[in-house]
């Protein structure tokens, strides 16, 4: 096995050229954070991405602290904090608006801070740092075939203009409808519908009077705050943030209609009202304050036999691994936690051992994932199951140590060795799960 270089994060321009050529496929939150750490362990790293430009698209996005101190590594705390909702406290009610529980938001906890605000402004963030690194990024390339060649140690990517490109490792972060997906795995495995789906919106609070509305200003006379109302099967949040300038809101709510290919497109404002029609009138009143919003289905997949194809050289990660329901507030963080790893299992295997580094990656990081995973289904369960007059500690939304404090960085350091040398000497299998249960040090969360 390669020799390992110094485990304290270098600025990119002192860290050796290990000569491993990365291809990531998607400039998401996965992809740019791969790409990121990529380049800061001495890969060569370029990204492809479907869209011609980024758009100003999407509203309230979070990382958790885990993902936090990653990005705050990389010299982006200032920058993502200034566009980051400032507040102190989430105010959980219950759908008639009786107040279940104030769950404090103290940041820094366990060492890092979380960073929630609007996707397409934390996107950038990330981004323009890549570019900053010089990360080439070829916009309009839009993936349409993958393959590997293990004889030659190369893995590779067509996209649409007919154009090759040639990689040791591909990482598809094409989202979660993947096209790389069947070609690690072997068959097509369309996500399915979750059964419920969310609308949201996001608006100036000044321009649709939120201010001036008695059943409203609470979200802009008290600086930065964040509220949730739960039960009857559904929760919806509503934030202000930017100095309670932007209001944004979310609910997640039971949907069984079919997925016809496209799973967000507009939605109608009646339509939500229609479904807190009973609620806490609070709630009606932040939604039809919205302009428009957008009704975007909740797709799952059952966790994939893998994530790493056959020759080891092509990977998913982010939601092309394992899409997250909004409830874990996981899903961006994961991603991140994904691209990190992977780049210092590439960083230890070295140019030789591209396939042992992929694997031991996988291994590092799959059951941590599926934790996750089922963490914010039973945070989902809980919260749709509230009835008028519940409270206490068990409605907060949950953040353990286990899931909050980890490094992904330090620990696929400490987790390399033990499993790259089982895999040397026992061959490499498949991951497996503890069930579908949580595991053991995740049921003492819930």
């Amino acid at each position: 096995m390669a020799q390992r270089q110094d485990q304290v994060p270098l600025p990119s321009n002192d860290v050796r050229d290990t000569g491993i050529d990365v291809i990531v496929v998607g400039a998401g939150f996965g992809g740019i954070a791969c790409a990121i750490e990529c380049k800061r362990k001495g890969h060569r790293v370029m990204i492809l991405e479907k869209v011609h430009e980024l758009k100003d698209l999407g509203d309230t996005l979070s990382f958790g602290v885990n993902a936090g101190r990653i990005m705050a590594r990389w010299g982006l705390h200032e920058r993502l904090w200034d566009i980051s909702i400032r507040a102190p406290e989430l105010l959980v009610h219950d759908y008639l608006g009786g107040l279940i529980q104030v769950q404090k938001l103290a940041w820094p906890i366990f060492g890092a801070f979380a960073y929630n605000g609007h996707r397409a402004l934390l996107h950038g963030v990330l981004f323009e740092h890549a570019k900053a690194l010089g990360i080439e990024i070829r916009m309009g390339h839009q993936a349409v075939e993958y393959w590997e060649d293990e004889a030659n140690g190369k893995a590779s990517v067509k996209v649409e203009t007919g154009e090759r490109f040639d990689a040791d490792v591909v990482v598809a972060a094409d989202g979660v409808k993947s096209l790389a997906r069947k070609f690690v795995i072997g068959y097509f495995d369309n996500p399915k519908p979750s059964g419920y789906a969310i609308y949201r919106a996001w608006f100036d609070a000044e321009e649709h009077g939120v201010m001036t509305d008695p059943l409203t200003d609470f979200l802009t006379i008290n600086g930065d705050v964040l509220y949730a109302w739960i039960g009857k099967d559904m929760h919806f949040i509503a934030s202000s943030s930017h100095g309670s300038k932007a209001i944004a809101w979310v609910i997640t709510h039971k949907d069984d209609a079919a997925v016809d290919g496209h799973w967000s497109s507009p939605g109608k404002i009646e339509d939500v009202l229609d479904i807190v029609k009973d609620w806490d009138p609070r709630c009606a009143a932040v939604i039809s304050k919205a302009p428009s919003c957008i009704d975007w289905k909740l797709l799952v997949h059952d966790p994939l036999p893998t994530w790493v194809s056959k020759s080891g050289r092509v990977v998913l990660i982010g939601d092309a691994a394992h899409p997250f329901l909004p409830s874990s507030v996981q899903g961006a963080s994961q991603a991140i936690e994904d691209g990190v790893a992977l780049a210092v299992t590439l960083n230890l295997a070295g140019k030789d051992n591209i396939p042992l580094g992929t694997r031991t990656w996988e291994s590092i990081r799959y059951q941590r994932v599926r934790d996750a995973q089922l963490l914010g289904e039973t945070t989902r369960e809980k919260w749709h199951g509230a009835k008028a007059g519940d409270s206490g500690k068990s409605f907060e939304l949950p953040m353990p140590e286990w899931l909050m404090a980890h490094d992904a960085e330090a620990h696929a350091y400490a987790a390399y060795d033990d499993i790259a040398q089982s895999i040397v000497q026992d061959g490499y299998r498949q991951p497996s799960l503890d069930g579908e249960q949580l595991s053991e040090h995740v049921k003492e969360t819930t």
